[in-house]
């Protein structure tokens, strides 16, 4: 659903609560903005759903970093181009992403605390979808 946000064009698709296709024209797409329980360890994740033109706000992802803010933000910095860089090495960074992100926090202390503090807080949540 997150991707409708982006498209020029949307068809019907009653399960994701589409319920007429809309054709945008040159109307200016949406901003996306991630906010509220959201880590470095989803780095893939946001970058799939959202797109990387995307505002990623990491208020406790970054504050709540057990060295600090600056290693918190250094922390989501590194992910985010670790993810960029196996883009444009054509790689899947979707699937790849947890080794991605292993990887790059070989280098970088304050990513390998952030994983390792955050790394059983996901994405799978119960749908609300009674349909």
């Amino acid at each position: 659903f997150y991707n409708t946000l982006l498209k020029t064009h949307l068809d019907v698709n009653l399960p994701q609560g589409l319920f007429f296709e809309q054709d945008w024209a040159a109307l200016r797409k949406v901003t996306p903005v991630a906010s509220g329980g959201i880590h470095c360890g989803q780095m893939h994740q946001l970058l799939d759903y959202l797109g990387e033109d995307v505002v990623l706000q990491f208020g406790g992802g970054t504050i709540g970093h057990p060295d600090g803010i600056q290693a918190g933000a250094t922390a989501n910095r590194v992910a985010l181009e670790a993810m960029v860089l196996a883009r444009n090495e054509g790689r899947d960074y979707v699937a790849e992403g947890p080794q991605i992100l292993k990887d790059a926090a070989k280098t970088c202390g304050p990513l390998q605390t952030a994983l390792d503090l955050w790394k059983n807080i996901t994405f799978n949540y119960t749908s609300t979808d009674t349909a």
